[in-house]
Parts: structure tokens; C-alpha cells; sequence
């Protein structure tokens, strides 16, 4: 079975835990084998396979639990907490993360939206969400398996990486997540360019309405597809990057008051009080948490 040959590449390659490079171009095997709760996170535009165990992330408060029956495909960035809980050193998580780069993927999604007969989101639907899972099918597996069978070879990777990846960047547009990575990748992409426009200006004091004229929508109408996209209003959805953001820094160490600037807030008691309502914690318990 595919799948099996999958796990075998995966556990063959990685034997402590962490994160190793397998030669083509954000594409990591991982390994985790301690329970890990809920934590806050980014997560940037990627594809995670888990080949054994179980992984979560949560999104607004909506729980997504995966394993080896479904891949998660993260379209745009989103603030979640995402963590392991059932990893132990008799059952480790094993996986594959494979960041999508965004010039391909588009160049895809809008290849497949001109091509004859591709299929279409009606003009009027709702938009997916940012975050989606997605079931192993043939394609997606058959594409994974070529893909990772490359690292048995430094010359087949450097010359075989990109034609693979593309290839299963194109697995994943065609399958259950499709929709979602077309909308996120392909024509009518404001909302992923607006969240991108953000990423990259996080430290400044950006308004719901620049985000909104970046991509040359009223502020109400990109409410409305913000909150369809990614469940959250902009608002929100601010708060919780700038957060997440910090909330990582400190945890790696970095001063509250540094990490607090760095993600664009300019009060450090506004910071503290925001902070303390999202996680429970002060910042200063949390860096010691931590």
C-alpha cells in the first residue's frame, strides 16, 4: 500500500525528535514523541501529512484533529494553537510538512481555472476557510511517495525537486482541500493577499481599512468575505496574529516589551491586558511558563 511505503521513507530518514530537510526546497520530515497541548502558533501557507499519530490545531475555537486518514492544507497564514497531545515515545507523530510557495501555486490554480472543463466555484458561494482538511487520495499519496523517494538521491533531487513538488501541489488543488487552495491561490484572492499584506507589515499599526483598500474592497464587503474565509472578523483576526506572534517570541526567550513592539502594539499595558484575556496568563507568567 502506498501509504505504508510513505511511513517506511519517513521512519527510515528520521529517528530522534524534531525537524530534518530532505534536500527539496520546504519539504521537512518531522518527529514528536511528548504530549504537547495546544499552544499558540502561525501556521504559513503549508501542506502537513501525518504518516503516524495524531496532531491538533485549533482555529477560533474550532478543533481539527488529524492524522494519517486526512491532510491538513493551511492556505493562507492563520493564527491557531495547535499541539500534540496523544505523542509518546511508543507512539510518536511522524510526518511530512511541505511549505506551498505561493508563485506556483497561483501560476496553478489560475492554469487550472482557464483550462476547458475546469471546474469552477460559483461566483456567489461562500468562501472556505483558510484551514482545511482533506482525505489521502490516490493522486495526493502517489505524488507524495514520488516526492519523497527523490532523497534517495542527491542528483535526482536537485534536478527532479521542483517537477515533483509541482506535482503534488497540483494533487492537492485537484482534491478535497481544492477549493480552498484555488480561492487562496487563484483569481478572487484578496482575502489570502490581505492576510499576506498583514503578515508582512506586523509590526506596523495597520487598520482594517488598509487592508480593505489593498485589495480595493469596500470595508464592509471585506468584513464579510474575511469572516467567511477564516471564521474570524479582521478585527479579531488581527488581535490574534499580533498575539500568536508574541506569544511565540516570548516563549523563545525574547523581552515582553520587545516582543510586544515587534508585533505592533504600542502600549504595553494595552498589550499585557489583551494578552492576559486571550491565554489566561500575564505575559511575564507566561515567559516563565514557558
Amino acid at each position: 500500500m502506498i501509504k505504508d511505503k510513505i511511513k517506511q521513507r519517513v521512519e527510515s530518514r528520521i529517528h530522534s525528535d524534531g525537524l530534518i530537510e530532505t534536500g527539496i526546497n520546504g519539504v521537512q520530515l518531522f518527529r514528536v514523541s511528548d504530549a504537547m497541548r495546544c499552544a499558540p502558533a502561525v501556521y504559513e501557507p503549508t501542506v502537513v501529512a501525518i504518516v503516524s499519530g495524531t496532531k491538533e490545531a485549533i482555529l477560533d475555537g474550532q478543533r481539527f484533529k488529524y492524522d494519517s486518514d486526512q491532510y491538513l492544507c493551511c492556505c493562507m497564514s492563520m493564527p491557531v494553537e495547535a499541539g500534540t497531545p496523544e505523542a509518546s515515545a511508543e507512539n510518536p507523530l511522524l510526518g511530512v510538512y511541505i511549505s506551498l510557495d505561493t508563485k506556483v501555486m497561483t501560476e496553478l490554480a489560475i492554469e487550472m481555472e482557464s483550462a476547458n472543463g475546469a471546474i469552477r466555484p460559483p461566483k456567489a458561494g461562500s468562501l472556505p476557510q483558510g484551514l482545511a482538511l482533506a482525505k489521502w487520495d490516490t493522486d495526493f499519496s502517489e505524488a507524495l511517495l514520488r516526492l519523497l523517494e527523490l532523497g534517495d538521491s542527491p542528483i535526482d533531487t536537485a534536478i527532479l525537486g521542483e517537477s515533483r513538488l509541482r506535482e503534488l501541489y497540483y494533487a492537492v488543488l485537484k482534491g478535497e482541500a481544492g477549493s480552498s487552495a484555488r480561492r487562496a491561490f487563484g483569481v478572487g484572492n484578496e482575502i489570502a493577499r490581505a492576510i499576506d499584506y498583514l503578515s508582512s507589515n506586523l509590526g506596523e499599526s495597520i487598520t482594517i481599512d488598509d487592508m480593505a483598500s489593498q485589495v480595493g474592497m469596500s470595508r464592509a464587503v471585506f468584513h464579510r468575505k474575511f469572516k467567511q474565509a477564516t471564521t474570524m472578523s479582521p478585527i479579531q483576526f488581527v488581535k490574534s496574529m499580533r498575539l500568536n506572534n508574541a506569544a511565540m517570541k516570548i516563549a523563545g526567550g525574547k523581552n515582553v516589551n520587545e516582543a510586544a513592539m515587534e508585533v505592533g502594539y504600542v502600549s504595553s499595558s494595552q498589550f499585557s491586558r489583551e494578552f492576559k484575556r486571550m491565554y489566561g496568563q500575564s505575559p511575564k507568567q507566561w515567559s516563565h511558563a514557558g
